[in-house]
């Protein structure tokens, strides 16, 4: 079944990637803001302990609330409010992340004095590192919102859609291709090494060669030198048979000739040869450097650009003819939301949720607030349903469900964005689609979620 790719999804983008006005801007708009992971956050605050009271039923919830950011803030805070649906779930007991003389350590231990048994967010993964400090120390799990994996610890998820989730799902299915010998050509910013420790780590555990990774930084003349070492291309080019001079230049002289005066180097005098004669009779190939160049050393490439730098590397891979005919080009999720435009990479994939999942609460959100949910409400709506089926299921007699098994259970939780899951070390994993470029643009999903966490889930 074919079906377009929505345009509004944020996978491995945290909000702090831009300028304020202009990372909400994007969040809010498209998704598309990913080129870096971190870059407007506050200074990280010394790691202080709290002496914690008993963890009960209520919920922190660490947001930007005041500041650049505040509408993302609250329109992600609606969202969990929204999961929080019902009299009996527990309290949302909300701090201002962007308070003047607050943050989020002093958001965190706010929460913690309050006895709140979870703490959901806060937002970038510099105030994940801050509130973790106070979190970790007293064992109350966090459930932030950044997608930068490297923040995560035992007792502290990311919920965002991470690179490393994405690399697994398509290099698993690059696999079940036959795929062997992978590649990267990435951005040299935290986005692309995050892509590039991904695709080795995922390569070693499956047993493969160690991935050739190499990074640019963004300008034309490094993108095409380095992409000519990493594809070998002036070794390949030597292997192609040159044409005779001699040859060259007597046929360049036949094709100056007018079309009267030109001979057929086969019948030169023009006269009628026999059937057999003109059916067994060819001229030898020309050379077609495209065609006669061996491929490149790698039969899978990862990319992590996007915009005017991915269009650079479009070109330089043409020149080093690097095709999909060879080579799988794999790329980021963040892809989907402008596929119509990546005609020129056809064949490429990219790992993303199954929009058709995220239907019911775009209509049940529209439906209140008369407009399209940001990305990131995603994330808050997951995390606040999945603290409501906890506390449903809480043992007899405990004060909260929030304990590492409950949060850790090996089928996951639905989610708007599908199936996602926790291990005891702090990852987080997700059942993830495959989509491929279309030659006129957009894409098609050719690999589904499977529905559920497998032993291979991302």
């Amino acid at each position: 079944m074919r079906r377009q790719t929505f345009g509004t999804r944020i996978q491995g983008q945290d909000v702090d990637s831009a300028s304020p006005r202009r990372a909400c801007k994007r969040l809010l708009l498209a998704g598309l803001a990913m080129a870096t992971l971190s870059a407007c956050e506050s200074t990280p605050h010394r790691p202080t302990h709290v002496a914690a009271p008993t963890a009960g039923r209520n919920v922190g919830v660490l947001l930007p609330l005041s500041g650049p950011n505040a509408g993302l803030g609250q329109e992600m805070l609606v969202a969990a409010r929204m999961a929080m649906n019902t009299p009996t779930a527990p309290t949302l007991d909300v701090h201002d992340t962007a308070a003047v003389g607050g943050g989020a350590a002093v958001a965190a231990k706010a929460a913690i004095a309050a006895g709140d048994g979870l703490i959901l967010g806060p937002l970038t993964a510099n105030e994940t590192t801050q509130a973790a400090a106070v979190t970790a120390p007293v064992s109350i799990p966090m459930l932030a919102f950044t997608s930068d994996m490297s923040v995560a610890q035992p007792d502290v998820w990311t919920l965002g859609i991470a690179p490393e989730q994405q690399v697994r799902r398509m290099v698993a299915l690059a696999m079940q291709k036959g795929r062997q010998h992978f590649a990267a050509f990435l951005p040299d910013n935290r986005l692309g090494h995050a892509l590039g420790q991904a695709l080795a780590q995922v390569c070693e555990e499956n047993g493969l060669q160690a991935p050739q990774i190499m990074f640019h930084d963004g300008t034309q003349n490094t993108i095409t030198a380095n992409l000519n070492t990493l594809s070998a291309y002036d070794s390949r080019i030597a292997t192609v048979p040159q044409p005779d001079p001699a040859e060259k230049a007597a046929n360049k002289a036949i094709e100056s000739l007018p079309a009267s005066e030109a001979l057929d180097p086969i019948n030169p005098d023009g006269a009628q040869l026999p059937q057999s004669t003109q059916d067994s009779t060819t001229l030898p190939p020309a050379l077609n450097i495209a065609k006669d160049i061996p491929p490149a050393p790698f039969d899978a490439l990862l990319l992590g650009d996007t915009g005017l730098q991915l269009g650079m590397i479009i070109n330089a891979l043409g020149q080093m003819h690097v095709d999909s005919a060879h080579v799988q080009i794999m790329g980021p999720g963040l892809w989907g939301a402008f596929a119509s435009k990546l005609s020129a990479l056809q064949g490429a994939w990219y790992a993303a949720p199954d929009p058709a999942s995220r239907q019911a609460f775009i209509q049940q959100f529209m439906a209140t607030y008369h407009h399209m949910p940001t990305p990131l409400a995603d994330l808050t709506y997951d995390a606040a349903a999945l603290v409501k089926t906890l506390d449903q299921n809480r043992p007899a007699g405990s004060t909260n469900g929030y304990s590492v098994q409950a949060l850790t259970r090996p089928d996951g939780f639905g989610g708007v964005d599908g199936v996602f899951g926790f291990t005891a070390d702090g990852k987080t994993r997700r059942d993830l689609a495959v989509f491929q470029i279309l030659p006129s643009g957009g894409s098609v999903m050719v690999a589904p979620p499977a529905g559920k966490l497998g032993r291979d889930t991302n």
